[in-house]
């Protein structure tokens, strides 16, 4: 059974005047499709206002659909019964680690969803440090949030999430505000847990860069879907993606040019050492 799956979901948002009337509709979410298995690592692409971060929301129930249904773990995000366990099973972790970091001291902040889901107390101590661990935070966890980077906040926001104990961890643009050194931080924590702890991860985002391990690769454009297969499939469509205002890694651009000017350079390119290969391929005249 898919851990998350989508069918024909639309989300429209209604416009309303100074007096509550409504003005007029915005489709944000337009009739998607989409499909995960447990343990997968998918990626969700699309510049601003593509309506990647809004399908996000659908995912555990912060938002509901205005058509269509969504699944979580077989259960229908509509149950209002079922809320409590579909936010166990899909946790959030959001663009501003601010809005999520809410105590003084790193572990305690770390062991606040489990205190409020009644973990006892051993065991939360037991989530809060294996969890910490996971994200590499765990000599950090007697330290103020305040005197940490961007990147040292926002991986205790998925340590903070993963001491929850959820199947799946949907991150929502997580490295929008942080630096590049940030940023790989965020990227490496999401894919040892996915590699190592076999978590289900969703990430959002509009940097090309950070999807190239994925499994596979959704690309929203006006709330569609409108591209989709694994990170080689969808990078080897260069003009496609530029279309929709994203930019291929460099490394990808950079072989699709070489390519177009002649050189027998195979589509969707992903890493440097994959460019340096094929040139040393050519130049063999392998």
């Amino acid at each position: 059974m898919n851990i998350i799956d989508l069918k024909k979901v639309v989300y429209e948002y209604f416009r309303r005047d100074d007096e509550g009337n409504v003005t007029g509709i915005t489709t944000a979410v337009d009739h998607v499709d989409l499909s995960v298995k447990p343990g997968d690592f998918i990626a969700i692409l699309g510049h601003n206002g593509s309506g990647k971060s809004t399908l996000a929301k659908h995912l555990n129930a912060i938002l509901y659909p205005s058509e269509g249904t969504v699944w979580v773990d077989g259960m229908d995000t509509t149950e209002e019964d079922k809320l409590m366990q579909i936010r166990q099973t899909t946790g959030m972790v959001f663009q501003n680690p601010d809005n999520q970091i809410i105590a003084q001291i790193v572990e305690e902040d770390v062991g606040f969803g489990p205190e409020n889901l009644g973990v006892p107390t051993k065991k939360i101590w037991e989530r809060v440090e294996e969890s910490l661990k996971a994200v590499g935070m765990y000599e950090f966890r007697k330290k103020s949030p305040n005197r940490l980077s961007g990147g040292q906040k926002q991986r205790v926001s998925i340590a903070g999430v993963l001491a929850m104990h959820p199947k799946c961890i949907v991150l929502d643009e997580p490295t929008a505000m942080l630096d590049p050194a940030g940023r790989r931080e965020v990227i490496r924590a999401a894919r040892a847990l996915n590699d190592v702890e076999k978590i289900t991860v969703i990430l959002i985002t509009h940097y090309m860069e950070e999807v190239i391990y994925a499994d596979h690769v959704y690309v929203m454009d006006h709330g569609s879907v409108k591209m989709e297969g694994s990170p080689r499939e969808v990078f080897s469509r260069v003009d496609e993606l530029s279309a929709l205002h994203l930019t291929v890694p460099q490394v990808t651009l950079l072989a699709d040019r070489l390519k177009k000017s002649g050189l027998p350079i195979k589509s969707g390119i992903l890493t440097r050492d994959e460019l340096t290969a094929e040139l040393v391929r050519i130049k063999s005249g392998r």
